[in-house]
């Protein structure tokens, strides 16, 4: 039985029969264990470096100055501890300037992990431990190179000069480096309070690091833990933003080889069916021979267990090459190498292939096990068995099962599961509509060609099977659509966010009294600079109900939120960009106190749980102020204007100490003029938003191009789709046409016939595929990127055509096989 399972495994596969079947299998593997073997190797470094990411065992983080207890208390268990302070700010040289990410430490940073500096941009550098002397920085070459200082130099920050004695190749807890955008200058902790920049309102990040025996850590962090006080968190492992943006990362490739798997799982279903189809004739010759339905099943059992553990291992082999582009096209994100990955991925791809070929060839196989002798003599096969529903039953239980296990999540492997199952229905009944519109329309024009007339009979005949054809034609065409016309106009929609004259400069650390001199300073460039007032304040109450983070156990975000301090202000009328969404803007005042109202945007209402009337009691340097919320807004983050997420109605907090904000747009080639302007100012952060733009943008290209590699995989198994569908059409038309032949039809009549059936059916699976990539995308540009996609109703037509065009020149290839071979020969294969 071995012997011949391999002996019509090895003519099946010279035949071509198996093509499909093993690309399709090979696809969904490879687009699998690619993201696998990435996602592993990107976990292992998260785990065998957590402590070098965080450059100590744990640490302390805050937003305030931290309290000497818990460094005392650290120190008394027998730890070791260091602080560092950071913050953004602008760096003076001679006339230029640059935003830098300012990080000041101790002697005793870092605990884990060591620092290297040098004396050339381009050098490895020297592993030292400790701070810069007092008096000197160290800074990242790009800093370097934008300021066009190295070494020796001297470099202002703030009100202190300071001279550049390195250069900073590494930092063990920089992070990867999308999360810093600024260039990096660190200076001795001695050294902060001389510079004058650590004032009310500025972005101050405290950190104490501490590092010691594992217990010892262990017992800390119990003992600090019910100590924390708001905007105190601690990190232990990986940074939280590290794992974040890397899991962010993993879910949307997972996504990605996601469909891959469904749209192969979609080639193998046809593939396998066929492959059945065109072998029931010989398992009832071989059980007219004597072979039992247990031999002819276990025969062809064995055939796919050995393709489909070849075709998984080639699969394997194929993801484990492919995650090596997506390291090398995302290198410049990760401080250091990434350790090699481990065989968990191999293994899980060569699960997922024998469970998808076992979950889509046991249904047919059982067909083979229950054929007749006298299929030989009679070519129906009957009503279908029970246990063969049960067994497509099966199949679908495991596919589903397959897709919770890749998305690795339950709701989400959930809503994929519903959304895939719903989608596979509401396809297919409009498939079937379609079908049946195109058969009344038939009907009532009766006067057409004699190809339409035929073509369009025949589809109305095999409605179902038609409907089907239809419905694999459709998802290869949305996902050719999704991957190259919706991407695009998402993209664009993306760029039109962004107003041309949108402000690109953004000021903070403003002090009240520096208002009108700045003002002042600005009005001969003629840059129209906008202020805001901007009061710090933490959110401590929602109603009567005590806010914290506890309360928000499954929401990251909101917890964050909480522990943060929020920035506020106060303003008469709606801001620009603004509109209202829920409730009224604030009274007008008339005599007498106002009341103490809040504006709050709509997102964040709804991420905490605010609605309207509740009133909000925040703490504003240690006083209480409660407002009671009035409206609720939608924001247009993209038109780059100042932003607030709670609005206070005047008199409520302008006695609070506040800072200012500011924002402008500055023409290009006018950046020089900037210098003398702010030279008077070293207390001032001026953001470049089109260097943060671009920086961004740059990190989108890294991770557009592997997630277009993962596409890669998924277009080629919407082309194999695409490939089994047409050749189903031409295995249903086969007979039929040859009867007609041998009826009297020509050749040129059968042609049209059938050109004129795949033209129809073409058109409906375009029109199915447009409407489904359509919606797609709008999802999309709501759910992923918060954009207003304009409808790109030109893909409708377009769609339709390329459907109607694909469908037809592949019909000119295959037509002249089919029409050429004798009608006689036909009838007796068939």
């Amino acid at each position: 039985m071995n012997k011949l399972s391999f002996l019509l495994l090895y003519r099946d596969a010279r035949s071509g029969e198996l093509r499909l079947l093993v690309l399709a299998l090979v696809l969904a593997v490879a687009a699998m264990t690619a993201v696998g073997f990435f996602s592993d190797r990107v976990r292992q470094a998260l785990v065998v470096e957590a402590n070098q990411l965080l450059g100590a065992d744990l640490v302390l983080a805050s937003d305030h100055d931290l309290a000497p207890e818990f460094e005392a208390q650290a120190r008394e268990i027998g730890l070791q501890s260091a602080h560092t302070v950071s913050f953004p700010s602008m760096v003076m040289a001679g006339t230029g300037f640059r935003l830098a990410d300012v990080k000041a430490v101790d002697a005793l940073y870092p605990l884990r992990g060591q620092l290297r500096i040098s004396s050339s941009p381009e050098g490895a550098g020297d592993a030292v431990r400790g701070a810069p002397e007092p008096g000197s920085v160290w800074i990242e070459p790009r800093l370097g190179a934008e300021l066009g200082v190295g070494p020796g130099a001297l470099l202002q920050l703030g009100k202190l000069p300071l001279r550049v004695a390195a250069y900073l190749n590494f930092e063990p807890d920089r992070g990867v480096n999308f999360l810093g955008v600024a260039p990096r200058l660190m200076l001795n902790l001695a050294d902060l309070e001389a510079t004058g920049l650590v004032q009310n309102g500025a972005r101050v990040r405290y950190r104490l690091l501490v590092a010691g025996e594992s217990r010892a850590v262990e017992k800390f962090s119990q003992w600090l833990l019910p100590r924390l006080g708001r905007g105190e968190k601690l990190e232990e492992g990986t940074r939280q933003e590290v794992r974040s943006a890397l899991e962010r990362a993993r879910r949307f490739l997972g996504l990605a080889s996601l469909l891959t798997v469904m749209l192969a799982a979609t080639a193998m279903a046809i593939a396998v069916n066929r492959h059945i189809q065109r072998h029931l004739d010989g398992c009832a010759l071989l059980r007219c021979l004597g072979a039992s339905g247990g031999e002819v099943l276990r025969l062809y059992c064995s055939q796919f267990l050995i393709l489909g553990l070849a075709a998984t291992l080639v699969g394997v082999a194929l993801g484990f090459v492919t995650h090596y582009a997506f390291y090398q096209l995302l290198a410049g994100l990760f401080p250091s190498a990434l350790p090699a990955p481990g065989g968990m991925p191999a293994l899980q791809g060569l699960v997922l292939g024998l469970l998808l070929l076992l979950g889509f060839a046991l249904p047919p196989l059982l067909r083979l096990y229950r054929i007749s002798p006298l299929r030989v003599i009679r070519r129906d096969l009957g009503l279908p068995p029970p246990s063969l529903l049960a067994a497509y039953g099966l199949g679908l239980l495991v596919f589903a099962g397959l897709i919770f296990w890749m998305a690795d999540d339950p709701r989400l492997g959930g809503s994929v599961v519903v959304a895939f199952g719903l989608a596979l229905v509401l396809f297919l009944f409009v498939a079937r509509g379609l079908v049946w519109g195109i058969a009344w329309l038939r009907h009532q024009n009766i006067d057409q060609p004699f190809g339409w007339r035929y073509g369009l009979a025949s589809l109305e005949r095999h409605a179902w099977a038609s409907s089907l054809q239809i419905l694999a034609l459709a998802l290869g065409f949305m996902a050719l659509l999704l991957l190259t016309v919706i991407r695009s106009e998402l993209l664009a929609a993306w760029e039109r966010s962004v107003p041309a004259d949108a402000p690109n400069r953004f000021i903070i650390n403003i002090q009240p009294e520096q208002r009108q001199r700045l003002l002042e300073q600005m009005r001969p460039t003629g840059w129209k600079l906008e202020l805001a007032p901007m009061v710090r304040g933490r959110l401590t109450k929602i109603g009567e109900r005590a806010v914290s983070p506890a309360d928000y156990p499954e929401d990251e975000r909101a917890q964050s939120l909480v522990e943060r301090e929020f920035n506020l202000s106060w303003r008469a009328d709606l801001p620009p960009g603004n509109r209202l969404e829920a409730g009224r803007w604030f009274a007008a005042t008339a005599t007498g106190p106002a009341a103490a109202e809040a504006s709050v945007e709509a997102g964040l209402a709804r991420t905490l749980g605010i609605e309207l009337g509740d009133e909000l009691t925040f703490s504003i340097a240690g006083q209480p102020v409660t407002a009671r919320v009035t409206s609720l807004r939608k924001l247009d983050w993209d038109s780059m204007r100042i932003n607030f997420f709670v609005l206070m109605s005047p008199g409520v907090i302008d006695a609070m100490p506040a800072s200012y904000l500011g924002n402008f747009y500055l023409p290009p080639g006018e950046a020089p003029k900037l210098g003398p302007v702010l030279q008077n100012f070293p207390n001032l952060t001026v953001i470049d938003v089109e260097a943060v733009l671009a920086q961004l943008k740059s990190v989108i290209g890294q991770t557009s191009s592997v997630v277009q590699l993962v596409f890669l995989f998924t277009l080629g198994a919407g082309l194999l789709v695409l490939h089994g569908a047409m050749i189903s059409v031409f295995d249903e038309r086969r007979l039929s046409l040859s009867i007609m032949r041998a009826l009297g039809a020509s050749r040129s009549q059968l042609r049209a016939a059938l050109q004129g059936e795949l033209a129809a059916i073409g058109a409906l699976a375009g029109l199915l595929a447009a409407v489904g990539a359509l919606l797609a995308g709008q999802v999309l540009a709501w759910r992923l990127f918060d954009l207003a996609l304009t409808p790109a109703w030109w893909v409708l037509p377009l769609s339709v055509f390329a459907g109607v065009l694909l469908t037809v020149g592949i019909g000119r290839f295959s037509l002249a096989k089919l029409l050429s071979a004798r009608p006689l020969e036909i009838i007796r294969s068939a």
